[in-house]
Formats: C-alpha cells, sequence, structure tokens
C-alpha cells in the first residue's frame, strides 16, 4: 500500500514539478520540495523503492530550477 502511494504521490509531485518549470511560477517549486520530501519518506518504508526515486527526481528538478532562477543563493 505504501508502494502505491508512494508512486501516486511521486507522479502528482512530478507533474506540478514540471508546470512550475513555466515563468512565473517558479514560486511552486517550494512546495514541490516539501511534497518531494514527504513523498521520499514515504517510499523509504516501502518495499519498492519506484516511488521514491519519482520523488527524487521532482526534488532535483525543483532544485535545479530554484537554482536558475535565483531562489536559491
Amino acid at each position: 500500500m505504501l508502494n502505491f502511494i508512494s508512486i501516486v504521490w511521486g507522479i502528482v509531485t512530478l507533474l506540478f514539478a514540471v508546470i512550475c518549470l513555466f515563468p512565473l511560477l517558479g514560486w511552486g517549486n517550494w512546495f514541490v520540495i516539501l511534497f518531494a520530501i514527504v513523498g521520499i519518506i514515504i517510499g523509504v518504508f516501502s518495499v519498492k523503492k519506484g516511488g521514491m526515486y519519482l520523488n527524487i527526481v521532482a526534488l532535483l528538478l525543483a532544485f535545479f530550477r530554484l537554482i536558475i532562477g535565483g531562489g536559491i543563493i
């Protein structure tokens, strides 16, 4: 059950991270980081780690976008 929750959480977080790549939506990356961290925690406790990897990709994408846009100094 945790695996399913982690995968769904990762897909939603990844979709939100892609949406936040558009200009003027960069502020949403802060929420993506929080959601991705929660998804990673859920993924750690699941048997299969697929959802955890989706959340890690979303986290890296959000960090990348914030670094490019100057959100993280």
